[in-house]
């Protein structure tokens, strides 16, 4: 599922019965229809902040294994979804925007590495707001962040989530 051409204004996101709100807002957090299933009943929101805060609340307060499971479900950079064709839209635009999908073959070794390195030590990807960072920046912040704890990457994980969600409901909603 991709998200929508159609920009939409929120008054008309708050009147949509919850199929049509999941398929409007849905993608914008990734392979997870159920934040924006539970964010439903949060309406109506007052703006985009409140929309988004909503959706990030839902995941903050899911359970530890269904916040693992979620993080699970984002693609490693430059990782096998990217080679095998699999990732969201949005994922792929993404990762083209760092130049991920252009990588010389020792920097696609050194990021699959990395890849493999990051879940060993935590358990789920190494997530970044790629659209915010470039490829070097990106290879830097990998190498650093797989030295630190998995309570902090977890947190650093949702908070990168955060900065990706929100451009992906910001190019969704206007205003």
């Amino acid at each position: 599922m991709t998200l929508t051409a159609t920009r939409l204004d929120l008054a008309a996101l708050n009147a949509m019965d919850r199929d049509a709100f999941v398929a409007a807002v849905g993608p914008t957090f990734e392979n997870s229809p159920w934040v924006a299933q539970a964010a439903w009943a949060r309406r109506p929101f007052a703006d985009t902040d409140a929309l988004h805060a909503a959706m990030l609340d839902v995941v903050r307060e899911a359970p530890h294994e269904r916040r693992i499971a979620f993080l699970c479900g984002h693609p490693e950079l430059a990782g096998r979804e990217a080679q095998a064709g699999t990732m969201t839209t949005e994922s792929v635009g993404e990762q083209r925007s760092a130049g991920l999908d252009a990588l010389s073959r020792e920097e696609l070794d050194e990021m699959q590495r990395l890849n493999r390195a990051y879940r060993e030590r935590h358990g789920f990807p190494f997530i970044i707001a790629v659209r915010r960072n470039t490829k070097q920046q990106i290879f830097e912040v990998m190498r650093a962040r797989a030295e630190a704890s998995t309570q902090a990457e977890h947190r650093a994980a949702l908070d990168q989530i955060g900065l990706i969600t929100r451009g992906r409901i910001d190019a969704l909603l206007d205003g």
